[in-house]
């Protein structure tokens, strides 16, 4: 039996049961666009992942207050001293930055009577870069404001909408 013979038998063979042959290759077809579609989907719950992780920054160590509900003999909490202390790069040269902050729900009032309630958060200019942070309008926290304590802020849209009637970013 010779190659074109049995290629002849096999067609032959499809042929004669149409049916189960349209049935198989449906089958097939499915079947690949299935895996097809769950690679897909893995692949972009993967990126959707990665994305969020990269957002908040992969290389970024938290450092907050311990374990509030036990007693402590001293407790002493972290400094701007502290912070200091670990960004000096004798101390430890693998700390590219740090910056401290303190949060805090409060009511905030703006000069119309406006008022909202929101989270604010003390900070020092490098904390818009460690949290790559950008702006729409305006300006960052400078080492100036924090040099000369001025009464400056930094708000989202939100805020600025809530408080001043101010849509940032929309156009016309």
């Amino acid at each position: 039996m010779n190659i074109t013979q049995s290629i002849l038998e096999a067609l032959d063979t499809l042929n004669g049961n149409r049916l189960r042959s349209g049935l198989t290759i449906l089958g097939i077809i499915i079947g690949v666009a299935a895996v097809i579609a769950m690679l897909s989907v893995g692949q972009g719950v993967q990126s959707t992942i990665t994305g969020a992780i990269s957002g908040i920054g992969t290389n970024l160590l938290f450092v907050v207050p311990g374990n509030q509900t036990q007693d402590v003999r001293n407790p002493r909490p972290l400094t701007v001293a502290d912070g200091n202390a670990i960004a000096n790069s004798l101390n430890s040269p693998d700390v590219a930055a740090v910056t401290p902050l303190i949060q805090g729900r409060v009511d905030v009032t703006a000069a119309s009577g406006n008022v909202t309630s929101t989270t604010v958060t003390g900070t020092t200019p490098e904390y818009f870069s460690l949290e790559n942070y950008s702006l729409t309008e305006g300006a960052f926290l400078t080492q100036d404001n924090l040099l000369g304590n001025a009464s400056v802020a930094v708000i989202g849209p939100s805020i600025a909408d809530k408080l001043f009637g101010y849509h940032v970013g929309v156009t016309g």
